[in-house]
């Protein structure tokens, strides 16, 4: 059975809403961090990832059955959402909590970032599911360096950590790439079956994988702070948040959905810097600048109007 689709002969353009949206996903995803700084002090991370995609999946049940459509439309897809459940939530979710326990979070933040340089491989030479022209490989290129310009001492201090834990970083990344070629199996269905679906799977597979690390008491005496801020990672950042995702990959295809790892940590420093009032250093806005190079470069717009304008 091939994940393929179709081959495409060109990666879908960019419009402004895609845009919006993908900037709106990397925001969330962004704010997500200080969930997560809050919630873990309090839960153990397995059982943290369970609470996450349970909630945000009783939350999308409880909207189809209020709204609909009927989740009936998503079963005849059971067997590809475990899939995808697998690809895109249980195996990343760990491997990034294993690969963290050895190394910076700088270095994981770079290496996640490479993301879209895997989803471009898979997309476009090996699935040849997408042409991806040669804007958006150097565009990919400029961003990563600029997430590894933006992380700063961050990626210095954690570059001389073990083989295996930067494996296991690369293993996300090559995850989330692998689950974008699964996410396009669901092109027929509304992005909120597939979100309930994926999330629906995640929950039964997480459920065994919690218990037996935390057991049945993992949560029971979560304080009302690191309860808000589970709820908001699961309704805000997982429910909402992957309704946005696969929207993006249903219009703008999976190597411009990709792109949203490359938004999340600038959003994350930038977050911090308006709440949290931290102080932003000149290191950190070079790699920004950088990152919006890149983007303005997969975009490519900029650059054929002024191709076009140019005298002949």
């Amino acid at each position: 059975m091939s994940l393929a689709s179709p081959a495409k002969p060109q990666a879908p353009s960019m419009t402004a809403r895609m845009w919006a949206l993908l900037f709106l996903l990397g925001i969330i995803w962004g704010g997500s961090f200080f969930s997560v700084s809050i919630a873990v002090k309090e839960i153990p991370p397995l059982t943290l990832v369970l609470l996450r995609v349970a909630i945000a999946a009783a939350a999308l049940h409880l909207y189809l059955l209020a709204r609909g459509p009927s989740f009936a439309l998503a079963r005849p897809y059971a067997g590809w959402f475990v899939l995808l459940a697998l690809l895109n939530n249980v195996v990343p979710f760990s491997l990034m909590f294993i690969g963290q326990t050895a190394i910076g979070a700088g270095l994981a933040s770079v290496l996640n970032a490479t993301t879209p340089f895997w989803t471009l491989i898979l997309v476009g030479l090996v699935f040849r599911m997408e042409k991806p022209g040669l804007n958006k490989l150097l565009g990919v290129v400029i961003g990563i360096a600029g997430t590894a310009v933006m992380i700063g001492p961050g990626l210095a201090a954690g570059i001389g950590g073990p083989v295996w834990a930067k494996l296991a970083l690369i293993g996300t990344a090559l995850s989330y790439a692998f689950s974008f070629i699964v996410s396009r199996r669901f092109a027929a269905l509304p992005p909120i079956l597939v979100a309930t679906g994926q999330l629906t799977a995640s929950t039964v597979m997480m459920i065994p994988i919690a218990l037996y690390s935390d057991g049945f008491d993992g949560f029971l005496h979560a304080s009302a702070g690191a309860w808000t801020a589970t709820l908001a990672l699961a309704l805000v950042a997982t429910a909402f948040a992957y309704l946005i995702f696969f929207e993006l990959i249903r219009t703008a295809g999976q190597s411009n959905t990709s792109l949203v790892t490359m938004i999340t940590p600038v959003s994350a420093v930038l977050l911090g810097a308006v709440f949290l009032g931290e102080r932003l250093e000149l290191f950190e806005l070079a790699g920004m600048a950088l990152i919006g190079l890149g983007l303005v470069t997969i975009d490519g717009r900029l650059f054929s109007r002024r191709k076009a304008a140019a005298p002949a």
